[in-house]
C-alpha cells in the first residue's frame, strides 16, 4: 500500500506515531506550528509503531537547521524593525490562476484547498481557472457551482498560452500560480504574503512543493529521489548582483518548480509575459517555468524561495508515468536551453551548462548501474534521451505555434 503520510509539530509533545498494516513505510511532515521545517520518509517501523524517542531522534536531524535558521530569522526581523509572519498584509491584490485542462476532479480539490488558504489569509485575493482547449464543459461546470472563483476559456492548447491568458487577465498587483494537481496549505497566502513583506524589492516568489500522496511504489520512488524539494530554508536571489556562479542563473532548476510561483504582474508584464513556445505537450513538455525563472533575475530582479509557501503535488502513481515524466524533464530543459540560444551572448553559458548536465546525468547513470536496479537505470536514460531527443525543437515549436494561432485567429475571423 506504499507509504502513508504523518504530520508532526515538533513544538508540541511528541507522541508516538502509528503506521497502519501493510504500509511498507511512512512519510513524516515536521512543522514548527504553521511552518514545514523537514520532511522524512522511514521504513515502516517494527510492531507498526514509530515511538516518541526515536522521531525525536529523526526529527532533530531532518528539522533541527530549519528550525534554528528561522528562529534566527524571526530575531533579526525583531531587532531591526521587520515584521512576524503574519503581522501584516501586504498592499495589493492578489490573484490566484489555475490553468487546467479535462481534470475537473482534481480542480475541485485544488479549488477547494485555495478556498481554506484564502480564509486563513483573509486579504484581498481573487481566483481565476483558465480553461485551456477545453474538449467538454466539466471545467466551466465546476467553477460555475462557485460564485468566488472566475472561468476564462483559453482556445489555443498549451500551458504558458494559459498562463500568458491569466497574465492578461488579473485583476490583482501579483499574480500566483498553481497547478491543478495540487493542494495548497492553508498557510500558503499567508507565506506569500510573509515573503512579499520581508523582501519588498522581490519580483518572484517561488515555494515549497511537497507530496500530497505516497502510495505507489512510483510515487515513493520519485520522492526518494528528491521529488520536487528545495529544502525547508528561505532564499533569495538578487540578479543587480550578477551571476552568482558559472551556471547562474541559466541553471534555474535550483529556485523551484513551476507548480507553485508567483509574480509581480507589472513586472512579469513588462518582460512580455510566458514564452509560449514552450510547455506546449508533445514534443515539447516543459521549460517555461525555467524560462521565466532565468528572466526575471537576467533582468535584475530579486527572487525568493518561501517554503511556507508551500503546497502538496499529486506524484504520478505509475511507474511509465514517472518514466515519461524524467523524459520530459529532458526535453524541456533542451526547449529553454534552445530559447536561450537564440540570444548569442548567451550561448557560451548554454554550452557550460549543457557540458554540465551531460555529465551530470553520465554519474546518475553509473550510480544507477551500481545499483543494479533496472528502473533507476531507466528512469535516468529516460531524462537523458528526452533531452537529446529535445534538441532544435524549440525553433519548430515557435513556428508550430505561429501557425496554430494564426489558424484560430482566421477560424474567430470567419
Amino acid at each position: 500500500m506504499g507509504s502513508v503520510l504523518r504530520v508532526v509539530d515538533v513544538t508540541q509533545p511528541l507522541r508516538e506515531v502509528a503506521v497502519p498494516a501493510g504500509a511498507d513505510g511512512v512519510g513524516l511532515l515536521l512543522r514548527d506550528g504553521g511552518r514545514p521545517l523537514g520532511f522524512l520518509l522511514l521504513p515502516a517501523p517494527p510492531g507498526g509503531r514509530l515511538d516518541a524517542a526515536t522521531l525525536e531522534r529523526h526529527a532533530v536531524g531532518a528539522g533541527a537547521q530549519a528550525l534554528l535558521t528561522e528562529r534566527l530569522r524571526r530575531q533579526l526581523l525583531a531587532r531591526h524593525g521587520g515584521a512576524e509572519d503574519t503581522a501584516r498584509r501586504p498592499e495589493g491584490r492578489v490573484t490566484v490562476a489555475v490553468c487546467t485542462r479535462a481534470r475537473p476532479d482534481d480542480l475541485v480539490e485544488c479549488l477547494d484547498s485555495i478556498e481554506v488558504a484564502r480564509r486563513a489569509y483573509d486579504g484581498d485575493v481573487e481566483v481565476l481557472v483558465v480553461d485551456n482547449a477545453p474538449p467538454d464543459d466539466r471545467t466551466r461546470d465546476v467553477v460555475r457551482a462557485r460564485p468566488d472563483v472566475r472561468y476564462v476559456r483559453e482556445p489555443l492548447a498549451g500551458l504558458d498560452v494559459a498562463r500568458n491568458r491569466a497574465l492578461a487577465e488579473a485583476r490583482g498587483a501579483w499574480l500566483a500560480f498553481v497547478d491543478d494537481d495540487v493542494r495548497v496549505d492553508e498557510g500558503w497566502l499567508l507565506g506569500l504574503a510573509a515573503a512579499r513583506v520581508e523582501h519588498p524589492d522581490a519580483a518572484a516568489v517561488v515555494g515549497l512543493v511537497l507530496p500530497a500522496q505516497l502510495e505507489t511504489e512510483a510515487q515513493v520512488r520519485f520522492e526518494r529521489h528528491g521529488g520536487f524539494g528545495r529544502g525547508f530554508v528561505q532564499r533569495r536571489w538578487d540578479g543587480r548582483r550578477g551571476p552568482g556562479g558559472r551556471l547562474h542563473p541559466l541553471g534555474a532548476g535550483e529556485f523551484g518548480a513551476g507548480c507553485d510561483m508567483a509574480f509581480d504582474v507589472a513586472v512579469l508584464r513588462q518582460l512580455g509575459g510566458f514564452d509560449e513556445a514552450l510547455d506546449t505537450g508533445a514534443p515539447l513538455p516543459g521549460g517555461g517555468d525555467l524560462d521565466i525563472f532565468f528572466r526575471v533575475l537576467a533582468a535584475g530582479h530579486v527572487m525568493v524561495y518561501e517554503p511556507r509557501m508551500a503546497v502538496f503535488h499529486r506524484h504520478r502513481r505509475q511507474m511509465e508515468e514517472l518514466r515519461r515524466q524524467y523524459a520530459s524533464w529532458g526535453a524541456g530543459l533542451a526547449a529553454y536551453l534552445g530559447a536561450r540560444w537564440t540570444n548569442p551572448g548567451e550561448r557560451g553559458q548554454v554550452v557550460r551548462l549543457v557540458a554540465w548536465w551531460l555529465g551530470y546525468q553520465r554519474g546518475q547513470l553509473v550510480a544507477a548501474a551500481r545499483t543494479a536496479d533496472p528502473v533507476e537505470v531507466r528512469m535516468v536514460w529516460a531524462e537523458l534521451v528526452g533531452g537529446v531527443a529535445g534538441v532544435g525543437g524549440y525553433a519548430r515549436s515557435r513556428r508550430r505555434v505561429a501557425e496554430l494561432r494564426t489558424a484560430l485567429d482566421a477560424e474567430a475571423a470567419a
